[in-house]
């Protein structure tokens, strides 16, 4: 097996079972497979954290607050292992209680990794809520384009070739 094999294995098994975990009030298996080397961080969809000590009282609070989940899938978008380090970019469907509420969301969730006496651990993570009515509401009021991933971008403008999907709005009828 590749670098990457082992370590979409390991993101298919290991942490995928502590992020079950977190989300049913249990960040023990969480904790584990957090790196306890400096730096760390959370950019949070609820709080940040920075440091040790931050992110142990950010993995409390969760603790505190998540219960019952009924339901995790992360649907992994992209992914790389380049030496010790690596990356995950994907979306988490989430259906939990919260503080003892019913709820489902969907978070943008990016982790950045690092090899540690030969095990990955998380050293960084990035979490956003993704609003799929928002989202549709500010791309909906775009004026119409048509299919423009058909044709060739002009010299110097942007481009979305090389990107792993691209988002298309339906055509409005006129």
């Amino acid at each position: 097996m590749t670098d990457r094999d082992d370590f979409l294995a390991w993101v298919k098994s290991t942490l995928y079972e502590a992020e079950l975990a977190i989300h049913n009030g249990d960040t023990a298996p969480r904790r584990a497979i957090w790196s306890r080397n400096e730096p760390l961080s959370i950019l949070g969809a609820w709080r940040n954290a920075y440091g040790q000590h931050e992110v142990d009282e950010a993995f409390t609070f969760l603790e505190r607050s998540f219960s019952d989940c009924t339901s995790y899938t992360f649907e992994l978008q992209a992914y790389e292992v380049v030496a010790d380090m690596a990356y995950t970019a994907g979306l988490e469907h989430i259906s939990t209680s919260i503080d003892g509420q019913p709820r489902s969301f969907t978070l943008r969730a990016t982790q950045v990794y690092r090899r540690e006496d030969g095990e990955w651990k998380v050293a960084h993570r990035d979490r956003v809520t993704v609003s799929d009515q928002i989202l549709y509401s500010a791309w909906a009021a775009l004026p119409p384009l048509g299919d423009v991933s058909a044709r060739p971008a002009a010299p110097g403008q942007p481009t979305t070739r090389g990107l792993p999907h691209t988002i298309r709005r339906p055509r409005q009828e006129t």
